[in-house]
């Protein structure tokens, strides 16, 4: 079956991973199609381990701290949790009726994902071995999403998508504290702490709400930025300095300017791009129809690599992690 590691790419995968050592970085690419995760080591820019996981796999976060990554299956309604030094499934955890999008903690201690059909926000214990503990389940809107994590712990965003609103969820009250209405359908959320501000990709209406967090109680939104059809994942690069927004009907990406909110340039020639993700001075865009990551200039978006992926490759989340040395 196509993604499925045979043995002899298991044992060359082995060698592989054994010669980048444990600083390496890795992506993470969830391939819906195939039911698996691609493992590409960045230092090589190469396939180093594919990963079986649950049935359609969509949402991912790569924890260094936790040393895990963790992958929604909707169809499966599980998380798939993959150590990172092993590069194997470790742990599979019940996820509700349909989890979709997935964040984590700073720290790498609580687990929050979106459970689409059931309008909640599941919390687990990410640290409790490799059965990881569920802890709670709060209350939100319709078709929760996307999820953001605040860097201090306190606070998580939902993207309540058929509601047309972002939730901020307080992490020690477990309840909603406030909610903001942005564009229609935010689908993908992606918090710049340096900024106070959360990015709201609106899939229906073709634009970014940027939303000032600086009062968690009180969110409010100060800019909308129009981008292509069907913006899908965001990512902050060249040191936050660029935001740049992968437009999945458009087969294309967008390049703002973070300071400004000014569009800079819009990269044509993707395939229904959908993840992306920075990392040095690399950008990251996985393409669902070509099954492939394209690797960008960051600086520039001129395009440097094609890497062969598994079948259908979504990547939506924070897909890139550093195995902390042991």
């Amino acid at each position: 079956m196509p993604g499925i590691a045979t043995p002899v790419h298991a044992g060359v995968a082995a060698m592989l991973l054994c010669a980048s050592a444990w600083a390496s970085p890795f992506a993470y690419i969830t391939n819906q199609g195939s039911h698996d995760v691609s493992v590409i080591d960045l230092a090589s820019q190469q396939v180093v381990a594919t990963v079986p996981v649950g049935r359609s796999p969509a949402g991912v976060v790569a924890s260094s701290r936790a040393g895990r990554v963790f992958v929604s299956n909707p169809d499966s309604k599980t998380i798939s949790v993959i150590d990172m030094r092993q590069q194997k499934v470790v742990s599979t955890l019940s996820a509700g009726d349909g989890p979709v999008g997935i964040d984590i903690s700073a720290d790498g201690k609580r687990l929050y994902v979106a459970d689409w059909y059931s309008s909640r926000l599941l919390v687990y214990d990410a640290q409790a071995g490799d059965a990881s503990k569920f802890l709670a389940s709060v209350a939100v809107g319709r078709a929760p999403a996307g999820v953001a994590a605040h860097p201090d712990g306190a606070t998580v965003f939902v993207a309540e998508r058929d509601d047309d609103r972002v939730a901020v969820v307080d992490t020690a009250s477990r309840r909603v504290l406030a909610r903001v209405r942005v564009g229609s359908h935010p689908f993908a959320l992606l918090y710049d702490a340096p900024r106070s501000r959360l990015y709201a990709l609106n899939v229906q209406s073709n634009d970014v709400s940027v939303v000032d967090m600086r009062d968690i109680r009180r969110p409010a939104v100060i800019a909308t930025m129009k981008v292509g059809k069907a913006p899908y994942g965001a990512a902050l690069a060249q040191g936050g300095a660029l935001l740049y927004v992968t437009n999945q009907h458009e087969d294309s990406v967008s390049v703002i300017d973070a300071a400004s909110l000014k569009l800079l340039r819009t990269l044509p020639g993707f395939a229904y791009p959908e993840g992306i993700a920075a990392h040095g001075d690399r950008v990251y865009v996985v393409n669902w129809m070509d099954d492939n990551v394209q690797v960008l200039d960051a600086a520039s978006g001129r395009k440097l690599k094609t890497i062969a992926t598994g079948q259908n490759s979504r990547g939506f989340g924070a897909f890139i992690g550093t195995p902390i040395e042991p």
